[in-house]
């Protein structure tokens, strides 16, 4: 099962880095919110697509809502991954996949890999409602970063 636009967005708590935490529950229904589900770290497109976003950080920011990424990698690859491209956002670890799993952004086979994060975003309203939910089968296609932007503009 997906999370779908119109649907509550479930929260949920998931390490930034190794030891620390940030809980979601607290913040979804709060604030727009982006959360990026991607593959893995360091890889091509989701290097890209990180990249793209602290390269226009100035432009997302002004949007006025908070952006997560997420993949299945540790929390001590997410971090390194975050510092070294100098990510201006928390990249959180979903190492036990619940929550890529409970967005129904999970591929439980990618190539042989068991349980890896489909790329996904999806934007929720301070009120707590997605507002936009894009989920990809194909972990080579970017996110539509301008769809993006409208429906946090929406």
């Amino acid at each position: 099962m997906s999370i779908k636009q119109g649907d509550t967005a479930p929260g949920f708590e998931l390490a930034c880095k190794p030891g620390e935490t940030i809980d979601l529950g607290q913040i979804l229904g709060q604030e727009t919110t982006v959360l990026l589900f991607f593959p893995l770290a360091f890889s091509p497109v989701c290097t890209d697509e990180m990249c793209h976003f602290r390269d226009n950080w100035s432009d997302w920011e002004s949007l006025n809502a908070k952006v997560f990424g997420l993949s299945v990698d540790s929390p001590f690859i997410t971090e390194k991954f975050r510092q070294e491209l100098d990510i201006p956002f928390p990249v959180l670890s979903d190492f036990n996949k619940d929550v890529s799993r409970l967005y129904g952004a999970l591929h439980e086979d990618l190539k042989g890999m068991k349980g890896v994060s489909k790329r996904s975003a999806f934007v929720i309203g301070s009120d707590g409602i997605v507002k936009y939910a894009w989920i990809s089968d194909n972990p080579g296609q970017q996110v539509n970063f301008d769809e993006i932007r409208a429906a946090i503009s929406s």
